[in-house]
């Protein structure tokens, strides 16, 4: 199989080849992303890799209703926990996320309703030949930020910081046969909310 660039160790491969880009419509999965990629804020995502089974162990499994009742004794263990990244703003970013991601399952249905909602429910593949022609920024990504704002401008209860919201497009390059060299994209990446965004 054709390998990104930076797919050449592990667990970078591994994760390359069974998950970068696959397709997601499991909200646990995009919970356990949305913490990963928000302690990876200042690191690299091959050193979250190495630490993603402490993370599971630590965050009981990813579940969002039981990280959503973290209280002061569970924070002091996580803060303990050599096995994770033990920032207090990050734990309690995620706490605070946890308790955001249950106010979008229960307005919209699901997270997976809410995220696909900005491409229609079908992911977008683009056809770049090499990682030069790959943009930094597109007009959907600007577009569904500004959707998201907007949302924000409507309420005042909905103030989201967004650090980067990936587009469900396939921005990597084909090889020269023209297939995929990865998967398209299809995770919310290091997104924090101090709220939820609200329902239309």
């Amino acid at each position: 199989m054709p390998r990104c660039p930076w797919a050449i160790t592990e667990p970078n491969i591994t994760y390359h080849d069974e998950e970068w880009g696959v397709p997601v419509h499991d909200d646990r999965l995009f919970f356990e992303f949305l913490i990963l990629e928000g302690a990876q804020a200042g690191l690299s995502w091959t050193t979250i890799l190495k630490k993603r089974e402490n993370y599971r162990k630590a965050f009981d499994g990813f579940q969002a209703k039981k990280i959503s009742r973290y209280g002061a004794r569970d924070v002091r263990r996580l803060l303990s926990d050599t096995g994770i990244v033990r920032n207090r703003l990050k734990i309690a970013a995620t706490i605070e996320n946890a308790k955001n991601f249950l106010a979008v399952q229960k307005g919209f249905g699901s997270f997976d309703t809410y995220l696909w909602s900005f491409v229609n429910g079908k992911p977008i593949q683009n056809r770049w030949r090499r990682m030069a022609d790959v943009p930094a920024r597109t007009g959907r990504r600007a577009r569904a930020h500004s959707r998201i704002r907007r949302n924000e401008s409507r309420s005042a209860a909905t103030r989201i910081q967004i650090r980067r919201v990936n587009d469900l497009l396939r921005l990597d390059a084909s090889d020269r046969h023209g297939q995929r060299s990865s998967r398209y994209l299809s995770a919310t990446r290091r997104t924090r909310w101090s709220t939820p965004p609200q329902v239309k």
